[in-house]
């Protein structure tokens, strides 16, 4: 069952102001598509710089600071996620006070086999509510808090609540940040969309949930995505599917392919030491395995992902297929186990459907 916590006021004209600024939807998922060049572009020749690039880009149009994470309590599995994002309303001017061009979203869900519980929340930037900044790295909305003790990301404590749930837990990386596609410039479609992109896949996990008033301890691996864009997707793109996978064998896939006129297919092959290669496009064949009917939509939550060159040929099963994130933007987000050729967990984001 889909469970999302009741708004606060505050938070209604927060997220009615985000709609305000948002695109069109019929330009890319989310508007994403929107033609947005009076914003800061992306470009190849930028090299990404760390911990300065762990903070925010205000000059882009969007961001953000993406984290998921499988769980195990008592052997029993689970899931959770945590976004923060970031808009700009505006090119140029003001990010003081109640001025700002910067609007903030947040949202939050723990799955489980039987439930799927999520929050969203909205902010003003400029007034102290939401924000990011370094040193030391801080990323927080109201009470939702991102947090390091230095500028850099390798140490975090991640919290979060929402209707029956919260979450407390600590993050340390067991490998090197991942720069996506070549050198963090990552191409999205044929006509040249791009955005700024790393991830940190290799955080191991502990700490605490609190589900329907029962404190749990959890253990396990958590994936972190940063990506900046002011158009990411072309205007024919209407979606994306998205697997970050953990394999048994200590090597990680991220693997997606953008939907409509303008598909594209790659990803990134992560070896066990933190070293990584660019899926070639178009090399990765995505096939549905079932479709389930949820909140209305049709979605594909069981898939089949063959990669001839790797020799990998796994099939993708949700843990729970009604995990569906009915926020402003709505999509699919949720932990799954694969088995094949390799086998292994991670988390599935689906979006357009």
């Amino acid at each position: 069952m889909l469970r999302t916590s009741p708004m606060t006021r505050r938070q209604s004209l927060g997220g009615i102001a985000t709609l305000l600024a948002a695109p069109a939807l019929g330009q890319g998922y989310a508007g994403l598509g929107t033609e947005a060049a009076e914003f800061a572009q992306v470009l190849p020749e930028t090299r990404l710089s760390f911990p300065a690039d762990h903070g925010p880009h205000p000059d882009f149009r969007i961001e953000w600071w993406y984290i998921t994470a499988n769980l195990v309590a008592d052997d029993e599995p689970m899931g959770l996620q945590w976004t923060l994002f970031r808009q700009a309303r505006a090119p140029s001017g003001s990010d003081e006070g109640w001025a700002s061009r910067q609007t903030w979203m947040g949202h939050a869900a723990v799955t489980t086999r039987t439930s799927h519980h999520v929050a969203e929340a909205f902010a003003r930037g400029g007034i102290g509510q939401a924000g990011v900044e370094l040193p030391p790295f801080r990323a927080w909305l109201d009470d939702w808090r991102l947090e390091s003790p230095d500028s850099n990301i390798d140490e975090l404590t991640l919290s979060a609540s929402g209707d029956r749930f919260s979450y407390t837990v600590a993050l340390k990386a067991q490998g090197p940040l991942v720069l996506q596609g070549v050198d963090g410039y990552s191409v999205k479609s044929e006509q040249g969309q791009a955005s700024h992109y790393y991830s940190q896949p290799h955080y191991g996990l502990d700490g605490t949930l609190t589900l329907d008033g029962v404190d749990r301890s959890v253990t396990g691996r958590a994936w972190l995505d940063r990506e900046w864009s002011s158009q990411p997707l072309s205007e024919d793109q209407t979606g994306w599917d998205w697997f970050a996978l953990h394999l048994d064998t200590g090597e990680k896939l991220m693997a997606y392919r953008l939907r409509g006129a303008g598909s594209l297919t790659t990803g990134a092959w992560i070896a066990r030491d933190g070293t990584s290669r660019v899926l070639p496009p178009d090399e990765m064949q995505f096939t549905p395995l079932h479709v389930h009917r949820t909140a209305g939509r049709d979605v594909p939550v069981d898939w089949r992902l063959i990669w001839p060159e790797q020799s990998l040929e796994i099939d993708v099963r949700a843990l729970n297929r009604d995990s569906y994130m009915p926020t402003v933007f709505p999509y699919w987000e949720g932990p799954v186990t694969f088995s094949g050729t390799h086998s292994g967990i991670g988390y599935l984001e689906m979006t357009g459907y």
